[in-house]
Order: C-alpha cells, then structure tokens, then sequence
C-alpha cells in the first residue's frame, strides 16, 4: 500500500472549530458525533431501506471503465432496490447505486438527516446516495463541481483512499477526465506500471456506522467497500471566482470535448488518453 496517513477522527466540534482548523485548511476529519441525533443512525440498514424504498428502481454501475463509445458514466442496469439490496447481501460486489439523489429519488428518507450547522451552505438537492456489496471499488477520481463533501456513512465498513490536489503529479491523471488510469489502485500498487506512485503521500479513512468523513475540495479519492455499506453526500458548491471559473472549464470544454471525441474516435481515443496519462507523467517526473 501507498504511505498513507490516518485521517484525523474528531468528536463534537463548533463551526468555529471547523472553519479555522478544517475548511479554511483544506484538511481532511472524520467527525464522529454529527449524526448522533440522526435518526438514520438508528435506523439505516439493509432491512429498512428495503422496509421504505424496495421498489423503487434504480440505475446500478460497475467498476469496469468505459470503452469505447460507451458514455464514462453509463449505468450497467436498472432494478428494483429491494432486489438489489437481496443481491449485495447474498455477495454481489460489483454493482454499485451511484450518485443517487435522495430527494428526488427516494424522497422518504429526508426526514432521517440533517444539514450540519457548520458554516457550508448546502445543495440540499444533491443529497446523494452511494452503496455498494462487501468487496466493491470505486476508481480513484475527484468530483467535477469540485463541492466540498461531507460523506455520512452507514452500515458495515468502508475505506476511503484521500490525496490533496497537490498530489496529481503522482496519479497518473487521464487528459480530458476527472479520474486516474483504471490500474491505479492505491491498495494494491503497482509500482514497476507506474513508478510514480511512490512519491504520492495521502491518508486513509477508515469508516464505520455513523462516521462522517469531511472531503475538502478537488481532492482525489478511492473507495473500498469492506462491507455492505451506504454513504449519504451532502455537498456544499465552492463560491470563489477562480473556483467557479474553473467548474465552468471542466463541464463546458473538458467533458464537452472527452464525450464528442469518444463517439468520434471511440475506442482509439481512450487508448490514447491512457498512454498518455503514463507518458506525461513519466516525462514530467524525469522517469522514461
């Protein structure tokens, strides 16, 4: 594994407190008292979302990059909850729920959180959904609207890969995405692939029920699922004029540009992607 440090577990702690030592630093913690008035806390396993939202359909993804003129972010399939919940329990650990958005989706479970009072001003429409089986994988990547993340965990134990933004010229970006190569596994390292990696420094967080992991933004992360788990995002959008310029770059040319290019070139264009991601970062390191 990548030297990685423990994320820093915090107990109760003030907006004072967060905005000084956390936000305003740009620091990873994992806060361990936010939920505890929740009713989620008490209640969110396996048996009660089946309980509330068993029949609700939703689209499902897995772990395998996309290829050819397939889109990045293409579902896999589409079923029931309930069924899906059946086949995580009974081992499945390769379909995910993906950015499923609570509000819209699965309305009844509003009432089960809250917004932490912390100085962040958050899109309540994007409280999202995550879950996934006992040995399930999220690739290494970080979010496009580059929001401040509080990722509110539940049910068995998930890790959480982090690595600053300073860190890119280690992982092995990918031009035009927001992920590294797909053999870019933090938990597993190859090292005679992709050398580079043992420069990168990071830190893991290691989640448990109720744990809420603060993710500062444009940070990258990879998920492992240790257990059957869910994980609710609530997410806060940066204000700052750069920032903005910046999220209005990555929607209106990069992802603009990566989706017309693959159904152009389709395939040919993400091999070409790929090697170039090795090159640059060879050559940038002085490593070919």
């Amino acid at each position: 594994m990548l030297r990685l440090s423990p994320t820093e577990r915090v107990g109760p702690i003030s907006k004072t407190a967060f905005l000084r030592d956390y936000r305003a630093l740009g620091k990873p913690a994992i806060f361990e008292a936010l939920t505890v008035s929740w009713p989620a806390r008490e209640k969110w396993s396996v048996a009660y979302l089946k309980h509330v939202a068993g029949d609700k359909q939703v689209p499902l993804y897995d772990s395998r990059p996309a290829q050819g003129r397939q889109h990045q972010h293409a579902t896999t399939a589409c079923m029931q909850l309930g069924e899906y919940l059946d086949r995580v329990s009974a081992g499945e650990n390769d379909l995910r729920i993906f950015f499923l958005r609570v509000p819209n989706e699965i309305p009844e479970l509003m009432a089960d959180f809250a917004y932490p009072d912390l100085g962040l001003k958050f899109v309540k429409k994007l409280s999202v959904l995550f879950m996934g089986g006992k040995g399930a994988r999220v690739q290494m990547h970080f979010d496009i609207d580059l929001a401040e993340i509080f990722l509110c965990h539940f049910g068995g134990k998930k890790r959480v890969m982090l690595f600053a933004p300073d860190q890119t010229p280690y992982l092995y970006r990918v031009p035009f995405s927001f992920s590294t190569l797909f053999g870019v596994r933090p938990d597993a390292p190859d090292y005679e692939k992709y050398p580079a990696l043992r420069q990168a420094r990071g830190e893991i967080a290691e989640l448990g029920h109720g744990d809420v992991l603060y993710i500062p933004s444009g940070y990258w992360h990879y998920v492992l699922y240790d257990e059957i788990s869910f994980s609710l995002s609530l997410r806060a959008l940066p204000r700052r004029a750069r920032h903005l310029l910046t999220i209005l770059y990555n929607v209106a040319v990069l992802r603009t540009v990566e989706g017309m290019m693959r159904k152009v070139f389709g395939q040919r264009w993400n091999e070409r992607n790929e090697r170039l991601a090795v090159e640059r970062t060879h050559k940038r390191l002085g490593l070919v």
